[in-house]
């Protein structure tokens, strides 16, 4: 019987096109816990490019490979996540699938129903979410990193979507389904996934100035993590 091994994904810290360097928890892991030698294999993610690569030095601090061809990779789905804020724990969670499931951006939102103490307490936690994002990239071998924005208040953050369709998940809603709004095709799309409470009315009326249209996932309710794990699961499938 043919076993087929796959290869360790990592994601350069650093590179110049003909090198990758991983610095920090990455380089000690491979240092210490996988014992990488020089001459070893890996696949390595270079300036958004997937490469075969060699290591070519190694040390607790910093691990230098050689990049040799490019290899094909999967685009990660065109979809822009906005998540209102909620409990770390369960956002953590949330970040970590989204990731694993092909998000390209996460926009933490401030809204009105956001605990105060979270609301504070959030920009220090963006660098902990992107280190949870580097690492689900890793592991579901993601070919680039999401980007993660720094927690806004909700008007801003509508400013800063671009993309094609743009969807409100609101529990208001009882008819138009997320999967029909998905079926002509969009190229982009971005979805809203409100705070435990829901929206305030003035936010749900800068959605709709802003052009969102609220769609429905079914008839149970939702926490928002589990909202935005089926959400981007409706996606891929119609994308």
């Amino acid at each position: 019987m043919l076993v087929c091994m796959t290869r360790r994904r990592w994601i350069a810290d650093d590179s110049d096109g003909k090198t990758a360097t991983l610095k920090g928890d990455q380089a000690l892991h491979l240092a210490k816990v996988l014992r990488a030698e020089p001459g070893q294999i890996f696949d390595v993610v270079a300036n958004g490019f997937l490469h075969r690569s060699e290591v070519l030095s190694v040390s607790e601090s910093e691990v230098v490979f050689t990049l040799h061809e490019e290899l094909e990779t999967d685009a990660a789905l065109p979809i822009h996540l906005l998540m209102a804020v909620f409990k770390f724990d369960h956002m953590e969670w949330g970040i970590e699938k989204a990731t694993e499931l092909g998000v390209s951006r996460i926009t933490p939102v401030i809204a009105r129903r956001t605990e105060k103490h979270l609301s504070q307490a959030a920009a220090k936690r963006v660098e902990r979410w992107r280190r949870i994002v580097r690492e689900a990239a890793q592991q579901s071998r993601r070919s680039d990193l999401p980007t993660v924005d720094d927690p806004v208040m909700l008007k801003a953050a509508l400013e800063g979507v671009s993309a094609e369709k743009k969807l409100l998940l609101a529990e208001t809603e009882q008819e138009n389904s997320l999967r029909a709004a998905l079926a002509d095709g969009a190229q982009s799309v971005a979805l809203a996934i409100g705070p435990e409470g829901g929206w305030t009315p003035e936010e749900m009326k800068l959605f709709e100035i802003a052009g969102w249209k609220s769609v429905t996932l079914g008839p149970r309710i939702l926490r928002a993590e589990t909202a935005a794990i089926a959400a981007l699961a409706v996606c891929s499938a119609m994308l």
